[in-house]
């Protein structure tokens, strides 16, 4: 099934009104000016990924030159938007740095994205997600930890995995995940050997 075709299925039979963090100017303009300098490698020969919701790829580059690129892909299944609340089903768009790789996970390789970064956090407290404690406590645990909480109502446990346990049919023609961005097994064991921890990734 063509890409363009997932991505009406998801909007038209999937998506759900996602009211908390609904379309302000404002925080759409935030990760647009994030992703704006994020699709330009940061030096020339820079390893990064970029991970694009309307052509359901991934892509990998060292620096502007493509090295690989995985399609199609699957998304969350109420779609690809700015901000996420936990149980959404939506995969946040924005720079991300991989913080963990879980080779025994249930979904064959699971590899750890830093959701909700600083930006993500940001918004949720100038829309009211967050109140002013749930933002300090989120830079408190994130000084303490070396990586942001997981447990808040932004959601989390964010990263890029393989099929594992799930049906490749519905991988093939659906965007089917929680919000992660999935690939085949085999595709992520490829992935996992080309990137590591601190690798860029970008979802647009």
């Amino acid at each position: 099934m063509k890409a363009l075709s997932r991505r009406r299925f998801t909007l038209m039979a999937l998506s759900a009104p996602f009211a908390l963090l609904g379309a302000h100017a404002a925080q759409a303009n935030l990760i647009e000016t994030l992703l704006s300098r994020a699709q330009l490698p940061k030096y020339p020969d820079e390893l990064w990924v970029l991970v694009d919701d309307r052509e359901a790829t991934l892509s990998v580059y060292r620096g502007n030159r493509l090295l690989e690129r995985f399609a199609p892909i699957s998304l969350g299944r109420s779609g690809a938007k700015p901000a996420r609340l936990r149980g959404s089903n939506v995969t946040p768009l924005g720079e991300f740095r991989v913080n963990r790789f879980n080779r025994q996970s249930d979904w064959h390789i699971f590899i750890g994205l830093d959701y909700p970064t600083p930006t993500h956090a940001r918004m949720a407290l100038e829309e009211g997600v967050y109140s002013q404690q749930d933002y300090d406590d989120y830079f408190d645990y994130y000084r303490r930890r070396g990586y942001p909480p997981q447990q808040t109502a932004l959601g989390g446990f964010i990263g890029i995995h393989g099929i594992g346990k799930g049906d490749p049919d519905i991988h093939s023609q659906f965007h089917w995940t929680q919000g992660c961005v999935a690939v085949t097994d085999e595709q992520i064991e490829r992935l996992a050997g080309l990137i590591d921890i601190g690798t860029r990734v970008v979802i647009r």
